[in-house]
């Protein structure tokens, strides 16, 4: 695929070859039949990151191929983009070329969009930023009609706000939540709609009380709230649970309890191997947990949170890679059966599958 560009005619072929591996790969966990949830084939990602690179004068959006650093790709077309991005990139690109105190030293450049509409264009550089350039840039925001926030090293100056506002209308109401700039966020809201509805059916009857490990700023947890009596989600980065916590409150949402703690942390507190101070006004001991959810990053869960996501009744697991969610799975299924799988198109062109598995003891 060339960089940044969507091919429509091949994504049939493309989403038959992942749901192939898949299938393949997994058999041996005699799973039910795999669930397929198909990507828009076009404009389907909400954020971007461009390098800029500047050439007799002029400054690009560029990307690299991986393993070849030294050799940018100019990007004149973005259609993989939502069609904000591909709005936004040309009108920013000739403003920065137009003013050289936008261009000079600006290394590179980020976009975060939202379905709504909303936007926040980040602007990093190797130079301090001055009154100047915050003044050109409060010009370029209004003119964009977007947020704008400047970076350089120990230096952030936000246009506006540093986050993007996103809401998703799922089958269990509509929810809105806050997008934090550096937070992490699904890049495909299309997508990431899909799996929030899948991750709502297949716990509609679990009742009781739910965990939640790796919650970032709530993108399961609140609608996940609706199925259940309480909500105890845990996430380490400060970032999301701000953004978590803010989330909640704005979706006036009641049942859901945020700790600032990593999934091993979480692992030692519950087995009451070491107590924690961020733990000392939330009762553990009171919850009723029929079900565990967990969206781990690429390594999957270690070891020692994967042995206490075994004792529950009820494992909700979204992995970003087919091949530790395989291994979770080798230990996983000694006690528990696959009762649902699906398999997520979150990267159209590319080798990377998101997956989703829904076991139950045995």
């Amino acid at each position: 695929m060339l960089l940044g560009q969507a091919q429509p005619e091949t994504y049939e072929a493309q989403l038959e070859e992942k749901i192939q591996v898949t299938l393949e790969e997994f058999k041996s966990f005699n799973p039910p039949e795999l669930e397929v949830f198909r990507s828009p084939a076009e404009h389907f990602r909400m954020r971007a990151e461009f390098k800029i690179w500047h050439e007799n004068g002029e400054a690009h959006y560029a990307m690299f191929k991986q393993g070849e650093y030294k050799k940018p790709v100019k990007i004149e077309q973005f259609s993989i983009g939502s069609e904000k991005i591909v709005a936004l990139m040309p009108a920013l690109l000739k403003a920065i070329n137009a003013d050289e105190l936008l261009k000079l030293k600006l290394f590179q450049v980020e976009f975060l969009t939202s379905t709504t509409g909303d936007a926040v264009i980040s602007m990093i550089y190797h130079k301090p930023l001055n009154e100047n350039w915050q003044n050109t840039a409060t010009t370029l925001s209004e003119t964009l009609q977007c947020k704008i926030i400047g970076r350089s090293r120990k230096q952030k100056i936000v246009i506006s706000e540093d986050f993007i506002t996103e809401r998703f209308q799922l089958s269990n109401g509509v929810f809105s939540y806050q997008q934090v700039e550096t937070g992490f966020t699904q890049p495909n809201a299309s997508v990431c709609q899909h799996m929030l509805n899948w991750a709502i059916q297949n716990s509609a009857n679990l009742g009781g009380d739910l965990l939640e490990l790796y919650c970032g700023n709530g993108n399961f947890t609140l609608p996940l709230s609706r199925n259940f009596n309480r909500v105890l989600a845990t996430e380490v980065s400060k970032t999301s649970v701000h953004s978590a916590q803010y989330n909640i409150q704005k979706n006036d949402i009641s049942n859901i309890t945020i700790a600032r703690l990593s999934s091993e942390e979480f692992t030692q507190a519950l087995n009451k191997e070491r107590e924690f101070r961020r733990l000392k006004d939330i009762p553990l001991d009171d919850y009723q947990f029929s079900t565990v959810f967990v969206d781990p990053p690429r390594a999957g869960l270690d070891a020692d949170t994967e042995q206490m996501v075994a004792r529950f009744d009820n494992i909700l697991y979204i992995s970003c890679n087919p091949h530790t969610l395989q291994d979770n799975l080798t230990g996983l299924c000694k006690s528990h059966d696959i009762k649902a799988m699906a398999l997520f198109d979150q990267f159209p062109y590319t080798d990377h599958r998101e997956c989703g598995v829904l076991l139950k003891r045995k």
